[in-house]
């Protein structure tokens, strides 16, 4: 399976559109799909006026869904936010991502996209000591791609859900960077 990402580009707004009126996706994002909104939402991202990178993931030649990464330095009420239930250090990162091809899900794809993510990551932020990644709760298959890929759940607490029909109940899970002696063993 040859996983890829590549940056938004304006092009991709009526696909993300499409992506986010679809009946999983609008459950647990809850974005307007209109092209107006989401043009306004990542707009500023193309632009470059917003720092939050977002890319399409590309599995084999075709686009299945959406990843995305930005720093807590960057989105300090959001640090503030998750403040009570865990301490963000200087240069830490986030994730999200959503999963948009139905016919995909539940065959380990999400796993891989964060996985092979996350290596990324690794490389193009070298100042990035770790990753935290709150999830709502009851979003049982996000929570456990987490685990696969090595992410530990560190805390539990209430946060503003993205869909006003959820609770506020999220976890939260945290990836430390590979020590030089670990990333060698693993590679072994």
């Amino acid at each position: 399976m040859d996983i890829a990402f590549r940056p938004i580009t304006r092009d991709d707004f009526p696909l993300i559109g499409t992506w986010f009126a679809e009946p999983l996706v609008s459950w647990w994002w809850a974005d307007d799909p209109t092209l107006s909104a989401v043009e306004t939402e990542y707009g500023p991202v193309v632009a470059g006026t917003d720092p939050t990178e977002v890319f399409i993931v590309v599995v084999n030649g075709d686009a299945k869904g959406l990843i995305q990464r930005y720093r807590f330095d960057d989105e300090p009420s959001y640090a503030q936010e998750l403040a009570p239930a865990v301490t963000v250090p200087a240069q830490a990162m986030s994730i999200d991502y959503l999963l948009a091809d139905a016919g995909s899900r539940g065959k380990g794809l999400g796993t891989a996209m964060v996985g092979t993510f996350v290596e990324r990551l690794w490389a193009d932020h070298p100042d990035c000591p770790c990753l935290i990644v709150p999830v709502h709760a009851d979003n049982r298959a996000s929570w456990r791609a987490l685990e696969r890929c090595g992410f530990t759940r560190i805390a539990e607490c209430e946060l503003e859900p993205d869909n006003p029909d959820h609770t506020r109940h999220h976890v939260i899970y945290r990836l430390d960077r590979p020590t030089r002696d670990a990333t060698r063993a693993l590679n072994r």
